[in-house]
């Protein structure tokens, strides 16, 4: 990836990663609203991967392909909190959803059936499900999630540096404890869905080939496992956001 001179080619390595900017772009995109264009995470995905050669170029001592994913990762976020991705509306019906979720499993001790979630809402399972599809990109964190009563904001108040990355602040052991716990009593269906996308990194096509599902069908396995991790992680009085943020879910 050097020239003749003993620089980094930048032009060789845009060229090399920016089939990882794609991948994971694809990988995003099953988190995000319909309404998000492909092309436009790339677009903004190969503008952190330019970043990522400059700052590496600088210095950084770390692996460049890690550190570049990151920062291509970040562009992306970056851009969708520059706009409203998913609308108030939908955000809303989310909310609902996970209203009823909590409601039903102090009701019942267990997690509610899609069908009993459905007849809770006053809808059809068939409009249930459309809700949960179209709620692709419903995250397991918003920005409004870390505003205290008070109105103080968690990540300013945890701020160490303005580089830092607000993700290494939700990676304490207590954290994770609780999110595994949560995924642990997941439905049997969800629970093998969120572990063939998070941990062994399948996309929803071919999620649904190895659960024998259409991929709408695990987009909307998807959005209702993580309407039910929200429930259990922050409770199920879900108040409307004050503004939209983006999570890493």
């Amino acid at each position: 990836m050097y020239n003749a001179a003993g620089q980094i080619n930048k032009e060789q390595l845009v060229r090399h990663f920016a089939p990882m900017v794609k991948r994971i772009a694809c990988h995003l995109m099953a988190r995000l609203p319909a309404s998000v264009q492909l092309d436009d995470l790339v677009q903004n995905g190969m503008l952190g991967l330019l970043d990522a050669i400059g700052r590496f170029e600088a210095g950084v001592g770390a692996q460049f392909e890690v550190y570049a994913a990151q920062r291509v990762r970040g562009a992306m976020l970056d851009g969708l909190r520059e706009n409203d991705w998913l609308p108030r509306s939908l955000r809303r019906g989310c909310r609902l959803i996970e209203s009823a979720i909590a409601q039903l499993e102090q009701e019942h001790g267990r997690a509610p059936t899609e069908r009993e979630l459905a007849d809770s809402l006053g809808m059809t399972l068939a409009d249930y499900q459309k809700m949960l599809q179209d709620a692709r990109g419903h995250q397991l964190v918003y920005l409004e999630d870390l505003v205290a009563d008070d109105g103080e904001d968690f990540l300013e108040r945890h701020r160490v540096e303005d580089d830092a990355d607000p993700a290494k602040l939700f990676e304490g052991e207590h954290v994770r404890k609780a999110l595994a716990q949560a995924v642990a009593g997941l439905p049997e269906r969800e629970k093998l869905m969120m572990a063939l996308y998070y941990e062994q990194d399948l996309n929803l096509r071919e999620i649904g080939e190895v659960m024998g599902v259409t991929e709408s069908r695990v987009c909307q396995l998807h959005s209702q496992a993580v309407m039910r991790l929200r429930v259990r992680l922050h409770g199920g009085a879900a108040r409307q956001p004050k503004k939209a943020g983006v999570g890493d879910g």
